[in-house]
Protein backbone atom coordinates (compact mmCIF):
# COMPACT_ATOMS: atom_id res chain seq x y z
CA UNK A 1 0.00 0.00 0.00
CA UNK A 2 1.45 3.40 -0.98
CA UNK A 3 0.59 4.86 2.47
CA UNK A 4 2.05 3.02 5.45
CA UNK A 5 0.30 4.81 8.32
CA UNK A 6 2.36 3.20 11.09
CA UNK A 7 5.64 4.05 9.37
CA UNK A 8 4.55 7.62 8.61
CA UNK A 9 3.47 8.31 12.20
CA UNK A 10 6.59 6.71 13.69
CA UNK A 11 9.00 8.68 11.52
CA UNK A 12 11.18 11.23 13.27
CA UNK A 13 10.25 14.86 12.64
CA UNK A 14 12.32 16.50 9.95
CA UNK A 15 13.86 19.92 10.47
CA UNK A 16 15.24 22.42 8.02
CA UNK A 17 16.38 26.01 8.09
CA UNK A 18 14.18 28.40 6.16
CA UNK A 19 14.57 32.08 5.33
CA UNK A 20 12.58 34.78 3.59
CA UNK A 21 12.76 38.48 2.83
CA UNK A 22 10.64 41.23 1.32
CA UNK A 23 10.81 39.75 -2.20
CA UNK A 24 9.19 36.50 -1.03
CA UNK A 25 6.49 38.46 0.81
CA UNK A 26 5.77 40.72 -2.16
CA UNK A 27 5.61 37.78 -4.59
CA UNK A 28 3.18 35.95 -2.30
CA UNK A 29 0.94 39.00 -1.96
CA UNK A 30 0.95 39.58 -5.72
CA UNK A 31 -0.02 35.93 -6.18
CA UNK A 32 -3.11 36.64 -4.08
CA UNK A 33 -4.11 39.54 -6.33
CA UNK A 34 -2.72 42.35 -4.18
CA UNK A 35 -1.73 45.62 -5.81
CA UNK A 36 -5.01 46.59 -7.48
CA UNK A 37 -5.23 49.58 -7.71
CA UNK A 38 -1.44 49.77 -7.79
CA UNK A 39 -1.22 53.16 -6.05
CA UNK A 40 -3.88 52.52 -3.39
CA UNK A 41 -2.23 53.14 0.03
CA UNK A 42 -4.03 50.09 1.43
CA UNK A 43 -2.55 47.91 -1.32
CA UNK A 44 0.94 49.39 -0.97
CA UNK A 45 1.09 47.71 2.45
CA UNK A 46 1.27 44.47 0.50
CA UNK A 47 3.49 45.51 -2.39
CA UNK A 48 5.92 48.31 -1.42
CA UNK A 49 8.94 47.26 0.64
CA UNK A 50 9.07 50.51 2.64
CA UNK A 51 5.49 49.97 3.92
CA UNK A 52 5.36 46.19 3.90
CA UNK A 53 3.51 44.04 6.38
CA UNK A 54 3.06 40.26 6.20
CA UNK A 55 -0.30 38.61 5.70
CA UNK A 56 -0.25 35.69 8.20
CA UNK A 57 -1.22 33.12 5.56
CA UNK A 58 2.32 33.57 4.20
CA UNK A 59 3.09 30.88 6.77
CA UNK A 60 1.71 28.32 4.30
CA UNK A 61 4.42 29.03 1.71
CA UNK A 62 7.44 30.09 3.80
CA UNK A 63 10.05 27.37 3.35
CA UNK A 64 7.73 25.68 0.86
CA UNK A 65 9.86 22.55 0.68
CA UNK A 66 8.96 21.75 4.29
CA UNK A 67 5.24 22.26 3.75
CA UNK A 68 2.64 20.19 1.94
CA UNK A 69 4.87 18.98 -0.89
CA UNK A 70 7.65 18.08 1.53
CA UNK A 71 5.23 16.15 3.74
CA UNK A 72 4.11 14.06 0.79
CA UNK A 73 7.67 12.70 0.53
CA UNK A 74 7.81 11.65 4.20
CA UNK A 75 8.63 8.01 5.10
CA UNK A 76 5.62 5.78 4.54
CA UNK A 77 4.02 8.24 2.10
CA UNK A 78 4.16 7.44 -1.61
CA UNK A 79 1.27 8.90 -3.55
CA UNK A 80 0.28 10.03 -7.04
CA UNK A 81 -0.05 13.83 -7.13
CA UNK A 82 -3.06 13.46 -9.45
CA UNK A 83 -4.90 11.82 -6.52
CA UNK A 84 -4.03 14.56 -4.00
CA UNK A 85 -6.43 17.30 -2.89
CA UNK A 86 -5.96 19.81 -0.10
CA UNK A 87 -8.84 19.19 2.30
CA UNK A 88 -8.25 21.85 4.95
CA UNK A 89 -5.72 24.21 6.46
CA UNK A 90 -5.17 25.83 9.84
CA UNK A 91 -2.47 28.17 11.10
CA UNK A 92 -1.84 29.43 14.61
CA UNK A 93 0.19 32.63 14.90
CA UNK A 94 2.35 32.93 18.01
CA UNK A 95 3.46 36.45 17.00
CA UNK A 96 3.53 38.55 13.82
CA UNK A 97 5.69 37.26 10.98
CA UNK A 98 8.64 39.59 10.26
CA UNK A 99 9.27 40.93 6.77
CA UNK A 100 12.74 39.35 6.85
CA UNK A 101 13.60 36.32 8.88
CA UNK A 102 15.20 32.93 9.28
CA UNK A 103 13.84 30.08 11.34
CA UNK A 104 13.81 26.34 11.92
CA UNK A 105 10.82 24.47 10.50
CA UNK A 106 10.07 21.08 12.05
CA UNK A 107 7.60 18.93 10.15
CA UNK A 108 5.91 15.58 10.71
CA UNK A 109 2.87 13.52 9.78
CA UNK A 110 0.67 14.20 12.80
CA UNK A 111 -2.21 11.88 11.85
CA UNK A 112 -3.42 9.47 9.16
CA UNK A 113 -7.18 8.96 8.88
CA UNK A 114 -9.17 6.38 6.91
CA UNK A 115 -12.19 7.94 5.19
CA UNK A 116 -13.07 4.81 3.23
CA UNK A 117 -12.48 5.96 -0.34
CA UNK A 118 -9.64 8.27 0.66
CA UNK A 119 -6.89 8.66 3.22
CA UNK A 120 -6.42 11.96 5.03
CA UNK A 121 -2.95 13.03 6.11
CA UNK A 122 -2.44 15.77 8.67
CA UNK A 123 0.93 17.38 7.95
CA UNK A 124 2.13 19.60 10.79
CA UNK A 125 4.88 22.21 10.65
CA UNK A 126 6.14 24.13 13.67
CA UNK A 127 8.33 27.13 12.97
CA UNK A 128 10.51 28.99 15.47
CA UNK A 129 13.34 31.50 15.34
CA UNK A 130 15.84 32.69 17.94
CA UNK A 131 13.09 34.54 19.81
CA UNK A 132 10.79 31.54 20.09
CA UNK A 133 7.79 30.03 18.24
CA UNK A 134 6.44 31.89 15.21
CA UNK A 135 3.62 29.72 13.89
CA UNK A 136 2.13 26.22 13.75
CA UNK A 137 0.55 24.99 10.53
CA UNK A 138 -1.64 21.92 9.92
CA UNK A 139 -2.51 20.84 6.37
CA UNK A 140 -5.20 18.20 5.90
CA UNK A 141 -4.49 16.31 2.67
CA UNK A 142 -6.99 13.98 0.94
CA UNK A 143 -5.43 11.17 -1.09
CA UNK A 144 -8.13 9.61 -3.23
CA UNK A 145 -8.18 5.84 -3.53
CA UNK A 146 -5.92 5.25 -0.51
CA UNK A 147 -8.55 4.63 2.20
CA UNK A 148 -10.04 1.37 3.35
CA UNK A 149 -7.09 0.23 5.47
CA UNK A 150 -9.09 -0.01 8.70
CA UNK A 151 -7.74 3.09 10.40
CA UNK A 152 -9.42 5.73 12.55
CA UNK A 153 -11.87 7.90 10.57
CA UNK A 154 -10.75 10.99 12.49
CA UNK A 155 -12.73 14.06 13.57
CA UNK A 156 -15.63 15.35 11.50
CA UNK A 157 -16.71 18.40 13.52
CA UNK A 158 -18.13 21.31 11.56
CA UNK A 159 -18.39 24.97 12.52
CA UNK A 160 -22.04 25.90 13.20
CA UNK A 161 -23.59 28.00 10.45
CA UNK A 162 -23.61 31.71 11.26
CA UNK A 163 -26.89 33.45 12.15
CA UNK A 164 -28.49 36.16 10.07
CA UNK A 165 -27.23 38.10 7.10
CA UNK A 166 -23.45 38.60 6.74
CA UNK A 167 -21.92 41.76 8.13
CA UNK A 168 -19.96 42.24 4.93
CA UNK A 169 -19.94 40.67 1.47
CA UNK A 170 -17.16 41.37 -1.02
CA UNK A 171 -16.25 39.98 -4.42
CA UNK A 172 -12.68 39.30 -5.49
CA UNK A 173 -11.78 38.48 -9.13
CA UNK A 174 -9.28 35.73 -9.89
CA UNK A 175 -7.01 36.64 -12.80
CA UNK A 176 -6.54 34.21 -15.68
CA UNK A 177 -2.82 33.99 -14.87
CA UNK A 178 -3.16 33.94 -11.09
CA UNK A 179 -2.35 30.25 -10.58
CA UNK A 180 0.78 30.67 -12.71
CA UNK A 181 1.95 33.54 -10.53
CA UNK A 182 0.95 31.99 -7.21
CA UNK A 183 2.85 28.75 -7.92
CA UNK A 184 6.11 30.74 -7.97
CA UNK A 185 5.79 30.86 -4.17
CA UNK A 186 6.59 27.15 -4.09
CA UNK A 187 3.63 24.89 -4.90
CA UNK A 188 4.72 23.35 -8.20
CA UNK A 189 1.92 20.78 -8.51
CA UNK A 190 1.23 20.66 -12.28
CA UNK A 191 -2.49 20.43 -11.51
CA UNK A 192 -2.44 24.23 -11.40
CA UNK A 193 -0.67 24.83 -14.71
CA UNK A 194 -0.68 21.82 -17.05
CA UNK A 195 -4.00 21.22 -18.90
CA UNK A 196 -3.17 17.59 -19.66
CA UNK A 197 -2.29 16.84 -16.04
CA UNK A 198 -5.48 18.56 -14.90
CA UNK A 199 -7.52 16.28 -17.18
CA UNK A 200 -5.82 13.21 -15.68
CA UNK A 201 -6.93 14.49 -12.28
CA UNK A 202 -10.53 14.83 -13.51
CA UNK A 203 -10.69 18.59 -14.15
CA UNK A 204 -11.55 20.31 -17.41
CA UNK A 205 -8.62 22.69 -17.00
CA UNK A 206 -6.04 23.72 -14.36
CA UNK A 207 -7.51 24.87 -11.07
CA UNK A 208 -6.44 27.58 -8.66
CA UNK A 209 -4.47 26.50 -5.60
CA UNK A 210 -6.72 26.10 -2.58
CA UNK A 211 -4.14 28.00 -0.56
CA UNK A 212 -4.41 30.93 -2.95
CA UNK A 213 -8.16 31.14 -2.24
CA UNK A 214 -7.26 30.76 1.45
CA UNK A 215 -4.90 33.73 1.31
CA UNK A 216 -7.30 35.86 -0.74
CA UNK A 217 -10.01 35.25 1.85
CA UNK A 218 -7.80 36.23 4.77
CA UNK A 219 -6.75 39.40 2.94
CA UNK A 220 -10.42 40.29 2.42
CA UNK A 221 -11.18 39.76 6.11
CA UNK A 222 -8.16 41.80 7.25
CA UNK A 223 -8.90 44.63 4.81
CA UNK A 224 -12.62 44.92 5.54
CA UNK A 225 -13.15 43.91 9.18
CA UNK A 226 -9.75 44.14 10.92
CA UNK A 227 -8.80 47.68 9.89
CA UNK A 228 -6.05 46.36 7.63
CA UNK A 229 -4.03 45.28 10.68
CA UNK A 230 -2.44 41.87 10.02
CA UNK A 231 -1.02 41.74 13.56
CA UNK A 232 -4.51 41.21 14.95
CA UNK A 233 -4.79 37.72 13.42
CA UNK A 234 -4.24 34.94 15.96
CA UNK A 235 -5.40 31.91 14.00
CA UNK A 236 -7.08 30.97 10.74
CA UNK A 237 -8.67 27.74 9.59
CA UNK A 238 -10.81 26.52 6.72
CA UNK A 239 -12.15 23.46 4.95
CA UNK A 240 -11.81 23.29 1.16
CA UNK A 241 -15.17 22.29 -0.31
CA UNK A 242 -14.80 23.04 -4.01
CA UNK A 243 -12.44 24.20 -6.73
CA UNK A 244 -11.87 27.61 -8.27
CA UNK A 245 -10.92 28.12 -11.90
CA UNK A 246 -8.74 31.08 -12.92
CA UNK A 247 -10.92 33.82 -14.36
CA UNK A 248 -13.76 33.28 -11.90
CA UNK A 249 -14.94 35.61 -9.11
CA UNK A 250 -14.97 34.78 -5.41
CA UNK A 251 -17.89 35.93 -3.27
CA UNK A 252 -16.75 36.21 0.35
CA UNK A 253 -19.45 36.55 3.01
CA UNK A 254 -18.30 37.53 6.52
CA UNK A 255 -19.99 37.39 9.92
CA UNK A 256 -18.35 39.16 12.85
CA UNK A 257 -18.60 38.06 16.50
CA UNK A 258 -16.44 38.79 19.53
CA UNK A 259 -12.86 37.77 18.74
CA UNK A 260 -13.61 36.01 15.47
CA UNK A 261 -14.80 36.40 11.92
CA UNK A 262 -16.59 33.51 10.24
CA UNK A 263 -16.69 33.38 6.44
CA UNK A 264 -17.98 31.40 3.51
CA UNK A 265 -16.55 31.59 -0.01
CA UNK A 266 -18.35 30.71 -3.24
CA UNK A 267 -17.72 30.93 -6.99
CA UNK A 268 -20.02 33.60 -8.44
CA UNK A 269 -20.11 32.35 -12.03
CA UNK A 270 -21.12 28.81 -11.00
CA UNK A 271 -24.24 29.84 -9.09
CA UNK A 272 -22.36 30.39 -5.84
CA UNK A 273 -20.78 26.93 -5.83
CA UNK A 274 -19.14 26.38 -2.41
CA UNK A 275 -15.37 26.87 -2.28
CA UNK A 276 -14.43 27.36 1.41
CA UNK A 277 -16.50 26.40 4.45
CA UNK A 278 -15.98 26.25 8.22
CA UNK A 279 -13.75 29.29 7.76
CA UNK A 280 -12.82 31.13 10.96
CA UNK A 281 -10.34 33.95 11.60
CA UNK A 282 -9.51 34.34 15.29
CA UNK A 283 -8.32 37.83 16.12
CA UNK A 284 -7.39 40.27 18.86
Amino acid sequence: MPIDAAKALAAQPRSAEIAWDHKDIQLYHLGLGAGVPATDPDELRYTLESRLHVLPSFATVAGAGMGMMGGLSAPGIEVNLAAVLHGGQTITLHRPIPVKGSATATSKVAAVYDKGKAAVLVLRSEVADGEGPLWTSDAQIFVRGEGGFGGDRGPSARVPAPDGEPDRTVERPVREDQALLYRLSGDWNPLHADPEFAKLAGFERPILHGLCTYGMTLKAVVDTLLDGDVSRVRGYGTRFTGVVFPGETLRIRMWRTEGRVQATVTAVERDDAPVLADTVVEHA
